[in-house]
């Protein structure tokens, strides 16, 4: 059963101007809020030291702890094509992977060395290439073996030193453990491993004074870099920055070593630790992709280049990094608040600290708009003036009320939805009748919603076509309706014009109509042609000075008629 409200009229004939694709404002332009650093050449890589002391390496574990997190499992390929990626961003050291974790982890690992660590760039540079092992002699080996042949090989070795994983996961005395370490790093040199890195295990846990012991000592054997980890994030900023702060001055040695962050994020804290570590001293700081890892994840490598990108120079003490800037997620730069959105129209300074272009990424619109149920008039006036219209008030406002109904029921409004939305609301011929609301009741038997309608206009019509389109995906997309109609009963002599090849053809009128409800659509498709049709069958009638199907529809039919 089917029931509807059509009145007549509502409007007068109204139509879409297609003006030049601008939105009647002036557009702030393109530039980055707050631009990095210039450009500045890469201090020549020495394993131990860094000529220049602002400068703080990258140490990207994406490939070795990142694939710790469930479900990152890469294959041999997949980590050669993301070596490959972190090479193009810049970063100062890959760390390959695990070489003793799986025969296919070692030939992961040897063949990023023969490949990624042998490519050397334009300007010299060429990623460090490190493997993980534990202070056993045969993970060295195997971890040595794996990164051999890259131009600068790296093994990246560590043992626990907190007394709860001394003495419940190792049941190690702290002296066997300083052993170990030692032992470990003694060994590495003794096959040609000279760039070695050692990390203290649940350093943030750790007896400082403990810390200070093995650290002097390993230096003693021949490591380069000291890596702190906060193993399981339990650091806050003040006190990490404290720690690096503490080593660098109570280590024996230290000066001559570089000092390293790797900072967990189980209190949301990675990427402020590896910063706050970066102000206590450290030179270098190990980070993933999207913070990726085991538990909560890691530092997020976009994140801190970013921020020293940013804010080295005035809050950091002139801190900068060698890798390009990288901020992702699709919506890094989107903005679908009413209130952010009109900021960024008027200057794009008001909510964006930075700009896509800083990082090579481009928006077709330059002010970030996403278009959603929080989004205002201007945001949707704006973007109509992007797809070519310019719409007067009183049918902006017609756009708008439908585009904020829509909104209330689908997450992100598409180009294409706000097409849809001007084509049914503005895109129609002189209206003689309006669909105001409409009831349907399913089910075998009834009177069709199309029938209802005809019932109601007193005109005959043909339905000759009709599809449906979904403008979008997903169970909440917005329904397009195309229908196509022709004259029928009385009206049918009417509909035929003359064809170009002397005799005649019968006229077909066509409409579309867009909502969430594909039966509303429908009807919405079904009045607009009625509308064409009437209008035509009318002026033609006018022309032969008989009543014209307009008069003929209102015959009979109230100003207002609803039938059931």
């Amino acid at each position: 059963m089917a029931s509807c409200i059509v009145r007549q009229p509502l409007l007068a004939g109204c139509r879409a101007t297609a003006g030049p694709r601008s939105s009647g404002r002036r557009m702030q332009p393109v530039r980055a809020t707050a631009a990095p650093q210039q450009q500045r050449a890469r201090p020549e890589y020495v394993p131990n030291r860094i000529d220049d002391p602002d400068y703080v390496r990258i140490f990207d574990t994406t490939l070795r702890d990142g694939e710790q997190s469930p479900g990152a499992t890469l294959t041999s390929k997949e980590k050669l094509e993301i070596a490959k990626k972190l090479s193009q961003l810049g970063v100062d050291i890959i760390e390959a992977g695990f070489p003793i974790a799986s025969p296919d982890d070692f030939e992961a690992v040897r063949a990023i060395a023969m490949d990624v660590g042998n490519a050397v760039h334009d300007d010299g540079y060429v990623p460090v290439i490190c493997g993980l092992s534990r202070t056993r002699e045969k993970d060295l080996e195997t971890a040595w073996e794996a990164v051999r042949h890259a131009k600068l090989p790296r093994v990246h070795t560590f043992i626990a030193t907190s007394e709860i994983h001394m003495k419940y996961k190792l049941r190690m005395s702290p002296d066997q453990v300083i052993e170990n370490a030692v032992n470990a790093v003694k060994h590495l040199r003794s096959l040609g491993c000279s760039d070695i890195e050692f990390s203290p295990e649940d350093a943030g846990r750790s007896e400082p004074a403990f810390l200070y012991e093995i650290l002097a000592e390993v230096i003693k054997a021949g490591a380069t870099t000291l890596n702190i980890p906060d193993t399981t994030g339990w650091t806050l900023p003040h006190e990490f920055q404290s720690l690096i702060s503490k080593i660098k001055a109570n280590t024996p040695g230290a000066e001559g070593v570089i000092i390293s962050t790797h900072c967990q994020n189980d209190l949301g804290l990675s990427t402020a630790n590896s910063l706050a570590g970066a102000m206590g001293g450290a030179r270098q700081i190990e980070c993933t992709i999207n913070g990726i890892g085991e538990r909560a994840g890691n530092a997020s490598l976009e994140e801190v280049v970013m921020a020293i990108a940013l804010r080295g120079k005035d809050q950091m003490g002139g801190l900068w990094t060698g890798a390009r800037p990288a901020i992702v997620g699709a919506n890094a730069f989107a903005h679908e608040s009413g209130i952010h959105q009109d900021g960024m129209l008027k200057n794009r300074d008001t909510y964006e600290i930075m700009s896509p272009e800083t990082i090579g990424l481009q928006r077709v619109d330059a002010a970030g708009i996403v278009l959603g149920k929080h989004s205002g008039r201007n945001a949707l006036n704006t973007r109509l003036g992007q797809l070519g219209f310019q719409l007067p008030e009183d049918q902006l406002n017609d756009v708008f009320r439908r585009f904020k109904n829509l909104a209330d029921r689908k997450k992100n409004i598409s180009d294409e939805d706000v097409l849809a939305l001007v084509n049914d609301e503005v895109h129609q011929p002189t209206v003689v009748w309006v669909l105001e609301g409409l009831q349907v009741v399913c089910g075998s038997m009834g009177l069709p919603t199309a029938t209802a309608i005809d019932s109601l206009v007193r005109v005959q019509a043909e339905l000759v076509d009709y599809s449906v389109n979904s403008v979008t995906e997903g169970i909440e997309a917005l329904a397009n309706t195309r229908v196509v109609i022709r004259p029928a009963g009385k009206q049918a002599d009417e509909g035929y014009v003359a064809s170009y090849k002397g005799g005649r053809t019968q006229r077909s009128f066509s409409g579309s109509g867009a909502d969430e409800d594909i039966v509303v659509s429908s009807a919405r498709a079904y009045v607009s042609a009625l509308n064409k049709m009437i209008g035509f069958i009318s002026a033609k009638a006018a022309a032969n000075g008989a009543t014209s199907a307009a008069e003929a529809s209102q015959d009979g039919a109230a100003e207002e008629a609803v039938a059931a």
